[in-house]
């Protein structure tokens, strides 16, 4: 099952076969495919329209460095602007977390969109990629701070996927860009990294997307590809049942799985319930490699599919989010980062 990439602000006539394609649960949006929240609802209303209401819209809206709808939108601060005020009174990043999450969730709910790929569980260990969008170094900060923001995304409507299992933030390759190698061994990755991941799967979170690293003190081959990562660890250790979900099949660290069909077939011969497909021009070959989703596919799907929101009209009516905004939006002013 293929989440896809779209070209444009509306859906082009070839896209509408893509949509309607039976291997196809969904779409994840971009800056691309951006213009206004109008112009948004009128694409996730046509994506539905052509592919069915059971499609599923996502983006990645996480803050910081990346948010891929901003006109518009609450300018979201970098998840570790939070973690900095961890360390001087955890309990008000707590509630930041929370209040970020929930800002996040209801925008997007009222523009038409299921889900964000939020929130990053990796550790601010210095990766390429993650940098900002960490929570922070430690352990124990990043496990409290990932759960309270699944929990203010459910208090927004929204499920949870966490990202980028079972840790991206203490290797310092960027997976867009080469391969990575993360060398330790099983039990160094539980005593930090995965415990993130615990707390906030404690919390509920419905997803999970897997990283593009290679452990090879556990699998040679990187984590999505891996049903030791997939199968062993976060299914049977840690208990998982929720969704699976692999990282973007044209990143260049994906590369070692050979072509797109090779890609995709060998994250969902892994375990992965969904393959990211974000660019166009991998689309068609992609969905000829998916084979006849199972019969449970949409049942699995389900806890993706967002709650029903309020309109834009009803959030600007809101004096709690306008308390929220406010707080959230402080952290980039000088105070909030004296």
């Amino acid at each position: 099952m293929l989440l896809i990439g779209l070209a444009g602000t509306e859906v082009a006539e070839h896209e509408r076969a893509w949509l309607a394609a039976p291997g196809v649960a969904g779409v994840i949006l971009f800056a691309r495919n951006y213009a206004s929240r109008e112009q948004l609802l009128a694409l996730t209303g046509a994506i539905r329209d052509t592919g069915g209401e059971h499609l599923l819209i996502a983006v990645d809206q996480e803050g910081g460095p990346v948010q891929r709808f901003r006109d518009g939108f609450t300018r979201l601060p970098a998840l570790s602007r939070i973690g900095a005020v961890y360390d001087r009174d955890p309990e008000e990043a707590v509630r930041l977390a929370e209040e970020h999450a929930w800002v996040m969730a209801s925008e997007l709910r009222a523009s038409g969109v299921d889900f964000s790929f939020a929130p990053v569980a990796d550790l601010a260990r210095g990766n390429a990629a993650i940098g900002p969008r960490a929570f922070h170094a430690d352990p124990e900060a990043a496990a409290e701070l990932a759960a309270a923001y699944v929990r203010g995304m459910h208090l927004g409507g929204m499920a949870a996927v966490l990202k980028h299992f079972p840790g991206h933030g203490s290797v310092a390759a960027d997976t867009h860009k080469a391969k990575a190698v993360d060398p330790r061994d099983l039990d160094a990755i539980r005593a930090a990294d995965l415990r993130p991941f615990a707390e906030a799967m404690a919390a509920h979170a419905e997803a999970v997307m897997m990283a593009h690293v290679v452990y090879p003190a556990v699998d040679t081959q990187p984590a999505g590809y891996s049903p030791a990562w997939i199968g062993q660890v976060l299914r049977r250790e840690l208990g998982f049942a929720g969704v699976v979900i692999s990282d973007d099949i044209s990143m260049a660290a994906a590369g070692v799985a050979g072509s797109v069909a090779g890609r995709v077939q060998a994250h969902l011969a892994a375990g992965c319930d969904l393959v990211l497909a974000c660019f166009p021009d991998v689309v068609e070959e992609a969905i000829a490699a998916v084979p006849a989703p199972p019969a449970d596919a949409a049942g699995k799907l389900a806890p993706l599919r967002g709650a029903v929101g309020a309109t834009w009209a009803g959030l600007l009516d809101n004096p709690q989010r306008d308390r929220f905004v406010a707080r959230i939006t402080a952290l980039d002013s000088h105070e909030g980062n004296a």
